[in-house]
């Protein structure tokens, strides 16, 4: 399909929770139309600490029934960018790359993001409203979750709204083992990977596989101060757009829509 950029940006790119949509819960509709106008002069990037079958529920899954071509200039992310997924003619949605964590590096991490919450009092039955586990293994990352996925989003954005009570368990982790990555997500969640294994890592092998410099791309999401799992991301020297919420985005969406002149 041809393809014409008018604009200096020739890729987009945006974090899931908080940036797309709410938390943990399918796109707005809204969103997933304004992606597929934006992939007719955008390749876009969709990256996040999100597993690849999250992907498929809450992005993938709510795009309207596009033609094939357009899919193929949406690129995923999953686990901070150490998984990618692309859509071909042939496969589908097709697994480029994927770093794994071995067996033994989850079940310490395990063991020590479960000690740690039990330690600072985070452990506890009454923080998972549906009984479900907040440990998930995505295979080249562990997230930490500390109230249960089904919970009100309310409930989840008091728990830390400043981000402290995470920080703390962070050091606290970094004593016990140092030699992995630990980056703050959404409203109640910590992602760990191996050091070197975030955003910036999927970005750069997203660059490398395209063909395209960093100075294409705009970035849009929430988590990009220091610590933050956008912020490598920022670090990087991409154009970073620092979203508060999802509608936020939308805003930002419409507006470059407009200027292209495919905003009704």
């Amino acid at each position: 399909m041809e393809r014409t950029i008018e604009v200096v940006k020739t890729m987009l790119a945006f974090d899931i929770d908080h940036t797309l949509g709410p938390s943990k819960v399918p796109i707005p509709k809204e969103v997933a139309m304004l992606l597929m106008e934006l992939m007719k002069k955008f390749e876009i990037c969709v990256i996040s600490g999100r597993s690849f079958e999250q992907f498929l529920a809450q992005v993938i899954g709510q795009l309207p029934i596009p033609d094939a071509e357009l899919l193929k200039h949406l690129h995923c992310l999953p686990a901070q960018g150490t998984q990618y997924y692309r859509f071909t003619d042939e496969e589908g949605w097709e697994k480029v790359y994927a770093f794994y964590l071995r067996d033994e590096e989850v079940k310490k991490i395990f063991a020590i993001v479960k000690q740690v919450a039990k330690e600072m009092g985070y452990w506890r039955k009454e923080n998972r409203e549906n009984g479900d586990v907040i440990l998930e293994n995505r295979k080249s990352q562990v997230t930490f979750a500390a109230i249960d996925t089904g919970a009100d989003i309310e409930v989840k954005r008091a728990f830390d709204p400043d981000c402290s009570k995470r920080e703390a368990m962070i050091v606290r982790m970094r004593e016990l083992a140092p030699e992995f990555e630990y980056k703050l997500g959404g409203n109640t969640s910590i992602d760990i990977t191996l050091p070197g294994m975030d955003k910036s890592f999927g970005m750069k092998r997203l660059i490398e596989e395209l063909g395209i410099s960093k100075s294409e791309i705009l970035y849009f999401g929430d988590m990009t101060q220091p610590g933050g799992n956008d912020y490598p991301i920022v670090q990087m020297g991409i154009d970073t757009v620092t979203v508060g919420e999802w509608y936020d985005t939308i805003f930002a969406m419409k507006a470059m829509l407009g200027m292209l002149g495919m905003l009704e």
